[in-house]
């Protein structure tokens, strides 16, 4: 997607330890117009596919979710980071560790929102490692879902994450890939 890798090269900054930083449009600052194009984007690749629900991670990929969604014409169902008063029982739950935050987090999506006749797409901002798409991949397994695939705004491809998941069957369709980034710039895929 053209518009956003020319974002990607104008405004986003590469901080130490392999993080992109895209907080002027992506997950800080958010370009509605631009999410937009992508969930148009994301739409075009998975039209074909009878999506039922879009899950995502909170919080940057609500967003960009919801925006896929109005495409769609289906509920976000996204897995929050940690149990509260009023998801306390019959919930999914797994285990993931955030690259860009260094922690592990208990994710959870209540049961009833979540079932075997659906028909999942995972929408995220990032994909580094693969560990937050592997968990949402979990829950939806628990729930006896289909997973369609995922869309991903920004994949880093030097961190092997998409290639280890797509290697496992998962289809993933990234909208800019970075093959490379340091102190010297950024390469994306394509350009």
């Amino acid at each position: 997607m053209q518009q956003l890798k020319d974002r990607i090269l104008k405004e986003a900054a590469v901080a130490s330890g392999h993080v992109l930083k895209v907080d002027s449009f992506l997950n800080h600052q958010m370009d509605v117009a631009l999410f937009y194009e992508i969930g148009k984007e994301f739409h075009r690749l998975f039209k074909q596919d009878g999506i039922t629900k879009i899950v995502t991670v909170e919080a940057s990929g609500i967003g960009i979710a919801c925006l896929a969604a109005l495409f769609f014409k289906v509920p976000v169902v996204f897995a929050k980071k940690q149990k509260t008063a009023n998801l306390v029982e019959d919930v999914y739950t797994t285990s993931v560790s955030s690259f860009t935050h260094g922690k592990l987090y208990d994710i959870v999506i209540s049961k009833e929102f979540l079932n075997p006749e659906d028909r999942i797409l995972l929408i995220d901002d990032f994909l580094a490692n693969g560990c937050a798409l592997n968990g949402l991949r979990d829950l939806v397994e628990q729930a006896e879902a289909t997973l369609v695939g995922a869309g991903i705004v920004i994949e880093k491809g030097f961190q092997g994450g998409g290639d280890q998941l797509r290697a496992e069957g998962m289809r993933i369709e990234s909208l800019a890939v970075i093959e490379k980034m340091d102190k010297d710039g950024i390469v994306i895929s394509g350009e």
